[in-house]
């Protein structure tokens, strides 16, 4: 295999950089940054930065695409490529157009008949999933959950008959809520929170979502965030303390005992004799 990491002239490379450690960047992308015509990033002062870690001279190279301009620059981009220069296109941080601008770019470039390619490496995606111990055969990326309640139900409503593992992000400031909504409606379904991916304050939320959607709303959370969230199959039998803590978690809500109930015999699947017998219980030992 050649070793030779120079690009042809006269197409648009996709090159992901690292998502959190420097060291990630790898040889390729390094010379490809070395190399371009021009550089087309999210933020020229974050992109300086990492220009300024290894060493490359940015040389007024650097231009701004961002979500707000990127149908206009899409042009831009064409013609340079079309005048045979060489064109690179970075994000902040890992993988262009996953979760972040660049595919309208990639689709102008493409409709124009002229080549793309791309100098593959990090993506905070298979990173998380890669370590998150749930099943990697087949899995769904779902970006950012909705902001609005309404949103968030329906899409929480596909997900119930989503047999892929569940890919998606999260922001610190909702991931609380959102892992408390997930615990309503999946709470013996196994998650992984991963936080702060290939940086020094690295960390892993692994277990149940009513487990760790617990850990989380006890504690303050930072950094960047990725949810892997394992899909719909046919569930081992569900422990008495998951129901109990399902319908107790409903209570708090303020649900009847015959809501309650219903909720719990629909999200988990269990009889509803005995989740019946059990909320009688619960509520006669002042838990309800």
């Amino acid at each position: 295999m050649s070793n030779d990491n120079a690009a042809p002239r006269g197409q648009l490379m996709v090159v992901a950089t690292p998502i959190g450690n420097l060291g990630d960047l790898s040889p390729r992308a390094l010379s490809l940054l070395g190399d371009a015509d021009v550089v087309y990033c999210e933020d020229t002062r974050h992109s300086r930065t990492l220009f300024s870690a290894h060493g490359i001279s940015p040389r007024h190279r650097l231009q701004a695409l961002h979500e707000h301009n990127e149908v206009a620059v899409s042009v831009e981009v064409v013609d340079r490529v079309a005048r045979g220069e060489l064109v690179v296109l970075i994000s902040d941080a890992g993988t262009p157009g996953i979760s972040d601008p660049g595919a309208k770019v990639v689709a102008a470039v493409l409709d124009a008949g002229l080549r793309v390619s791309t100098a593959p490496g990090p993506t905070a995606v298979i990173g998380a999933l890669s370590i998150s111990g749930l099943p990697t055969d087949r899995f769904v990326m779902e970006g950012f959950v909705g902001r609005k309640a309404g949103e968030r139900a329906q899409t929480y409503e596909t997900w119930r008959r989503e047999e892929r593992t569940i890919v998606f992000y999260e922001s610190p400031q909702r991931v609380a809520t959102t892992l408390g909504e997930l615990a309503h409606r999946f709470p013996a379904r196994r998650v992984a929170v991963v936080r702060e991916l290939t940086k020094l304050h690295e960390e892993v939320l692994r277990g149940s979502v009513l487990e760790v959607a617990a850990i989380v709303g006890q504690r303050e959370v930072l950094g960047e965030i990725v949810v892997v969230l394992e899909g719909a199959h046919e569930q081992a039998p569900v422990g008495d303390d998951v129901v109990s803590a399902a319908l107790e978690e409903n209570f708090e809500r303020g649900m009847t005992l015959r809501d309650a109930v219903a909720h719990v015999v629909d999200d988990l699947g269990v009889a509803h004799r005995e989740t019946y017998a059990m909320a009688l219980r619960l509520r006669d030992n002042g838990r309800a």
